[in-house]
């Protein structure tokens, strides 16, 4: 069905066909087999966003099976998400693809994805499952005008109105749909990018695109007392940094710089944890046993040879000089540039097409038991439209799925 002309009634409607608003209907279709369930969906297609998730191939959610731990990677929602987390996590997610005849797979860095590694597998499997359980989902439905009417909810689409006595929203980071929230009661948290990569034009990592290490990296803002702090891999890009050390900075510092403007002061200790001491001590041993080599010839402390060299250079080492040759004051500025490197990083850049954002429906005015809204009763949310998000590695996707299946549980038993 893709146009309607009169009111149309339902007894759960959910606006937005993406993650949250399939796994919710589903679920909900399955603990409740009478409820008539309609998805309004604004696009011409559903779950664009798994769809481009993972590069195309759905990270699925990540290897981490403690609540507790889980919580860590949500620089917004870590608290409220603790208790729906000993309700469904990580291990309901793989049980629940995997009784509908989706097997995931861990990679190393704990992310999963489906077994066939396509995005395509998770949209056949919401969509198969929503049609064999008489979920109606329609398209080109934009919302426009959300009310309440005693006891009814009455939802305007451009092609006609419908009403029912449960709402779900699930629309993620949607302007026109938080202004229709907000017009309810709802506080809304502004939104600001949340992952993305630093813009940073350096001598010292100009010709080092592709490089990878691991290192501890932090940023000092003006004015504010907080120092961010992240460490993992890190990646040199065309135009700067990115890599899971930078996207964490990213995610947990999302306010504060877009506060700054993106214009900071980024420290890298390429030695990850070794202080500017420990490094010219260990400096100048290899002073002392390779006296007749030249430092820029061969990598040392574990680094890739081209940044190697090139913070070799930075430190006013020649690259025919030999180690013999080195004063003190070279073998401390290398120091330096191996534990202290300042970056100056102007403006950020989209990671990926994955455009993820902070922000969205005040966490204070939601009751996590059940997704429901403390405003007014018989009103869900889940995923991204809530003031809630996650470093990279499937996070996302986690808290979509255990909001929709608390929303599907929390109508269920009402009805």
């Amino acid at each position: 069905m893709n146009s309607i002309s009169n009111s149309l009634n339902a007894d759960v409607i959910i606006v937005g066909g993406g993650a949250a608003g399939f796994f919710t209907a589903i679920n909900l279709a399955e603990f409740n087999p009478e409820l008539r369930i309609i998805i309004l969906e604004r696009g011409n297609e559903v779950l664009t966003k798994v769809r481009i998730s993972g590069g195309g191939r759905c990270n699925v959610t990540h290897a981490e099976f403690s609540p507790k731990e889980l919580t860590q990677n949500y620089p917004r929602g870590k608290k409220e998400l603790l208790g729906p987390f000993h309700t469904f996590m990580t291990g309901d997610t793989m049980e629940w693809f995997e009784k509908r005849g989706v097997s995931l797979k861990i990679e190393e860095d704990g992310r999963m994805f489906p077994e066939s590694n396509s995005s395509q597998t998770i949209i056949d499997c919401f969509v198969g499952e929503a049609e064999k359980l008489g979920v109606e989902v329609l398209k080109n439905h934009s919302v426009k005008k959300i009310e309440k009417e005693n006891e009814t909810w009455k939802i305007e689409t451009e092609k006609g109105e419908f009403t029912s006595e449960n709402l779900v929203v699930t629309t993620g980071s949607n302007a026109k749909i938080w202004k229709l929230i907000e017009r309810l009661g709802h506080t809304i948290v502004p939104p600001v990018p949340s992952l993305f990569t630093f813009n940073v034009k350096d001598n010292r990592i100009n010709n080092l695109p592709g490089i990878t290490t691991e290192a501890f990296v932090s940023i000092q803002l003006q004015n504010k007392k907080e120092t961010l702090n992240s460490e993992g891999p890190l990646l040199i890009t065309h135009w700067g940094f990115s890599g899971p050390a930078i996207l964490k900075l990213s995610a947990w510092g999302a306010r504060l710089l877009f506060e700054a403007n993106y214009q900071f002061q980024l420290k890298i200790n390429w030695l990850f944890d070794n202080l500017t001491e420990e490094a010219f001590e260990k400096l100048k041993v290899l002073k002392t046993n390779n006296s007749k080599q030249s430092p820029f010839t061969y990598a040392q402390l574990d680094l890739p040879k081209r940044l190697w060299q090139s913070l070799v250079v930075a430190s006013g080492i020649s690259e025919t000089q030999k180690w013999a040759e080195t004063t003190n004051k070279q073998l401390q500025e290398l120091a330096l540039q191996l534990t202290q490197s300042e970056f100056q990083v102007n403006g950020k850049s989209t990671f990926k097409e994955e455009f993820v954002t902070s922000g969205g429906i005040d966490l204070k005015e939601i009751n996590f038991k059940k997704y429901e809204s403390k405003v007014h009763k018989n009103l869900f949310f889940a995923g991204e439209i809530l003031d809630i998000d996650a470093v990279t590695g499937g996070f996302n996707f986690q808290n979509a799925w255990t909001g929709g299946f608390i929303v599907a549980k929390s109508i269920s038993e009402n009805n």
